[in-house]
């Protein structure tokens, strides 16, 4: 793909991101894409076939930026509890933006949970669980925490996270309780935040 095909296909993602956040996934057709975009229909389907695909990929875009603190340790030169606390803090600013894809992102997952289509999400947390289930290993072996099964205290995590986002479009989160979670994780894994 050309730097000019990019730069579109980005404009695309920004323009349908925001129209995902204001009407969700169900309600939002290709041509609230194409108003929101200005291009052309046809344009539009060079780039994706459908909502669910657009979808998508807006939701990989939004995982890929939350996971690169997890994915990329080495050039942080940090330890793996240090690690931990970044993830966290980006977790948290994701857990309180006013613009999140929460209720979009339920939508369809909701819509497609029995279907291999539906995976995609499913896979995020998966990988998630995953890193995070290495990264606290990590952090056992350097010890700089205390954990007897990183596997499950992983999946704590994410299970956490997760609640934190639900509520958060529910019935509401402050900072100073997302706070006092991620300093209780980090507590059950022998870490201190001060």
């Amino acid at each position: 793909m050309g730097d000019k095909s990019l730069r579109k296909k980005n404009q695309i993602l920004e323009a349908a991101r925001e129209v995902f956040f204001k009407r969700g996934y169900r309600a939002v057709t290709m041509k609230d894409i194409v108003e929101a975009c200005g291009i052309s229909r046809g344009g539009l389907y060079l780039y994706f076939a459908n909502t669910k695909e657009l979808f998508e990929e807006v939701l990989d875009r939004e995982y890929r930026t939350l996971q690169s603190v997890l994915d990329a340790p080495a050039s942080k030169n940090a330890n793996p509890g240090e690690i931990l606390l970044m993830y966290l803090d980006e977790q948290k600013k994701e857990i309180l933006r006013k613009d999140t894809l929460a209720a979009a992102r339920y939508e369809y997952m909701f819509e497609n949970r029995f279907s291999e289509d539906g995976m995609s999400a499913k896979n995020h947390f998966v990988k998630t669980v995953k890193a995070l289930e290495q990264l606290i290993a990590d952090g056992v072996a350097q010890e700089w925490m205390v954990c007897e099964s990183p596997k499950e205290a992983a999946k704590n995590i994410a299970y956490t996270l997760e609640g934190m986002k639900a509520a958060a479009q529910t019935i509401g989160i402050s900072a100073k309780t997302v706070d006092s979670q991620i300093a209780y994780i980090m507590g059950t894994l022998g870490m201190v935040i001060k």
